[in-house]
């Protein structure tokens, strides 16, 4: 035990003051509760009724019996009748009951009466102190808990180890190493440094303040270890993102005998590798951790979904949905907002509606999920219907939900929704703009045109001193580029305190696309003395700019500068470079860059494969531009309109056939009905006698259910007594080729070979069946 006087203090040095401030905490503000004392009105009202479990037929109440009854209670009402009762009993300078009255007050968030409580008690004792400050922390009033653990170092009490775990969570919830390292030292001199529950929360304080070298210190110092240990070690690992250290320490774990890993140690490390972005990685790991007999709980979903939602596979989603709803989750509402968040990034915006509908208890986190997801879906009209039903349903709009709506019109081009939703959110609600809502505003201003609006927001940012964070900085930068007022954007970016490497490449690119070009290799010199080296986005920013002003041959001239720079092309350098190759009719060029595509594997992208087949064309090569054709490997309406371009420029319309015939064939696999029916009359046009034209227009009225389309297309098919081509496929065996066609009995060996087929039917039969058992 040791006993701290303010003379003491020195040691900490937490402030200059040398009393504490009158009022040493401020007032929380939450609910009030009438205050329980002499004059509470509950003790003055004869109605009262003493709860039943306080009428004892064995005697009177002591303070065992108190405290199990206080321990229990959940109910303020209830709460409040048992005090009266203390005080009537004469129990209310009893210092073990007010401790255990203090606790259950904050367990029913009566903040304001446990205040009262603790400001009226005539002796305080170490554990009177703590129950108050704990009250604070489990309602993340860290600095409120601190100013109370400061007054507690200005009392004639004494310290034990067991304050000093609370203290550092204060520090961690504070996110200030600088006060954790103080304690730290504080708790050395106190002679509690080796105590192995102190030792266990600096390894927290200094993980979840982003301090893992001090953290692994604490760790490797400590002469007794235990589970919580290593814990709160791979908790600090996977925080800091030291996923890689985080696993070799889980696997340390295991072999270590003592501290077997359990569901904290596996939940902890899948959490760190879902949020630095290796969700393949988290997913293997929860399966290993169900083969390693650890059942996952809540948490351990929770901090796994992230993963899932980060993939977008469906196939993903409904096998962690069927885990979730056979374990039990679904009453979870952080489980099920996860859950909702996966079937929205995976566009399943109707599975999502069914789980809110059906699990969920209704809060805004959820609805405001719920919007994304249609916004990100153009499913606007959904999104604005939940918008307006949240305070229907008896809950308060917050600003996530207010931003959600706003970037949404944005984002679909309901540009005037957009600008009149954030006019609304502060004069009719009185809301105050955050950082997202002036760079969602501020996009609208610069898509619509509306310089004037813009420049009302950029006021709005300077006001409430926004307009130096990047973010509002590069959507000022974008709306005055887009306007061709470079001095605002010039303004706008001197503006920003802390600039980072994005600002910096929105800048140069806007001084590019402007036209500005004389300028830009000052900037980039004024960019490397600020400490940043310009990336392949820098380099991708002034290219474009020259492309879109008509220099192709300067952007040529930086493409080509870009190896001695040490930056590799990626695919939007690639895809920038070859309209100027284009234009200049520059084909070895051209050549150039579309080997380093296919080197890249960026040439099968289908627009990389469009530039190529266009500059190809442009060129004068049909030869290659059907080349880069072949190679796409999905095709869609940019590369059939290049390719008939190319076809048209070099007089080869016979050939107008081969891609509309491809384009008709994605048409039937996408059920794009109205698109499919314009190649099918272009290819009716050019090949009116093929067959295949004509089953493949079948086929996609098929698709769609137009049973009426298919009958007439039938019905001319037959009129015309026309037959389809047998379908026709052959292997090579050696140095003979056979060769196969539907119904064929021409073969040699033809018995042998149905016999082979009835035989593998009938395997595949019985498989089938032992399936369907199972």
């Amino acid at each position: 035990m040791v006993v701290i006087a303010a003379s003491n203090m020195a040691c900490l040095q937490l402030g200059a003051a040398t009393n504490p401030p009158k009022s040493w905490w401020r007032q929380p503000s939450k609910q009030y509760h009438p205050p329980i004392g002499r004059d509470s009105p509950i003790l003055k009202s004869t109605s009262q009724p003493t709860p039943y479990f306080l009428c004892s037929n064995d005697g009177p109440m002591d303070s065992t019996a108190y405290a199990s009854v206080l321990d229990s209670c959940t109910s303020p009402i209830f709460g409040k009748s048992i005090h009266a009762h203390v005080i009537k009993s004469g129990f209310h300078r009893n210092e073990f009951v007010e401790t255990k009255l203090l606790q259950m007050y904050g367990r029913c968030e009566c903040l304001d009466d446990a205040h009262l409580l603790f400001d009226k008690m005539p002796i305080r004792n170490l554990y009177s102190w703590l129950a108050i400050i704990s009250v604070y922390v489990d309602h993340d009033l860290f600095e409120e808990a601190f100013l109370l653990f400061w007054g507690l170092l200005y009392e004639d009490v004494s310290l034990d180890f067991f304050v000093f775990p609370i203290v550092l969570k204060i520090c961690s919830g504070l996110q200030d190493i600088g006060l954790g390292r103080q304690i730290h030292g504080f708790v050395i001199k106190a002679t509690f440094a080796s105590n192995i529950y102190v030792g266990n929360a600096l390894i927290d304080v200094y993980g979840k303040c982003g301090n893992l070298s001090d953290a692994k210190k604490v760790f490797f110092t400590m002469s007794k270890t235990d589970l919580v240990s290593w814990n709160s070690l791979l908790s600090a690992c996977a925080l800091n993102g030291m996923v890689h250290e985080a696993l070799e320490n889980l696997h340390k774990m295991s072999l270590s005998g003592h501290a077997i890993p359990n569901v904290v140690s596996w939940s902890a490390v899948i959490s760190g590798l879902t949020q630095n972005g290796y969700a393949i990685e988290a997913i293997e790991l929860l399966s290993r951790m169900q083969e390693e007999k650890v059942k996952p709980n809540a948490q351990t979903i929770a901090g796994a979904l992230p993963a899932f939602a980060e993939l977008q596979s469906l196939t993903l989603a409904r096998e962690i949905h069927a885990y979730i709803a056979r374990h039990g989750y679904m009453i979870n509402p952080i489980v099920v907002n996860g859950l909702l968040d996966v079937y929205r990034r995976c566009g399943d915006m109707e599975r999502a509606c069914k789980i809110f509908s059906r699990y969920s208890v209704k809060n805004v986190v959820l609805y405001n999920t719920m919007i994304v997801g249609f916004c990100e879906n153009g499913e606007i009209s959904k999104a604005e219907d939940f918008f307006y039903q949240i305070e229907q349903n008896g809950i308060q709009r917050d600003l996530i939900t207010w931003n959600a709506m706003i970037s949404g019109y944005v984002d679909n081009l309901l540009l005037q929704k957009a600008i009149k939703l954030y006019e609304e959110m502060q004069m009719v609600e009185g809301i105050q703009v955050d950082s997202y809502s002036l760079g969602s505003a501020l996009s609208a201003c610069s898509e619509k045109g509306c310089l004037r609006k813009g420049k009302q927001v950029h006021g709005q940012a300077i006001i409430r001193g926004l307009n130096t964070n990047p973010f509002v900085a590069e959507a000022l930068m974008e709306m005055y580029f887009k306007n061709q007022d470079v001095k605002s954007a010039q303004q706008a970016f001197e503006e920003v305190t802390c600039r980072d490497i994005e600002t910096w490449n929105s800048f140069i690119s806007g001084y590019a696309r402007c036209n500005q070009v004389d300028d830009l290799s000052i900037l980039l010199k004024r960019m490397r003395q600020d400490g940043f080296d310009p990336n392949i986005y820098t380099w991708n920013g002034v290219i474009s700019g020259h492309v879109e002003n008509g220099h192709y041959e300067v952007a040529l001239q930086w493409f080509s500068k870009l190896p001695s720079a040490n930056l590799k092309p990626d695919v939007y350098t690639i895809g920038t470079i070859l309209p100027a190759c284009s234009k200049l009719a520059a084909i070895e060029r051209g050549k150039q860059v579309h080997g380093y595509s296919i080197r890249c594997g960026y040439d099968s992208d289908v627009y990389i494969g469009a530039s190529l087949v266009d500059m190809y064309a442009k060129c004068g090569s049909i030869k290659h531009a059907v080349r880069a054709n072949s190679r796409i490997l999905e095709h869609n309406l940019v590369s059939q309109n290049a390719m008939l371009t190319a076809y048209a420029m070099h007089g080869l319309g016979e050939e107008d056939s081969v891609t509309w015939g491809a384009l008709l064939g994605g048409c039937i696999n996408s059920g794009d009905v109205e698109h499919g029916e314009i190649a099918a009359e272009k290819l009716l046009e050019l090949e009116p006698e093929n067959t295949g034209n004509f089953v493949l227009l079948a086929n996609l009225y098929a698709y769609a259910g137009r049973w009426r389309d298919l009958w007439r297309i039938r019905k001319i098919i037959t009129e015309k007594r026309m037959r389809k081509n047998a379908g026709c496929s052959w292997i090579e065996d050696g140095n003979d080729v056979h060769v196969f066609t539907a119904n064929d009995t021409s073969h040699l060996r033809n018995e042998e070979i149905y016999t082979i087929l009835e035989n593998l039917t009938m395997h595949m039969k019985k498989q089938l069946d032992i399936a369907l058992l199972l």
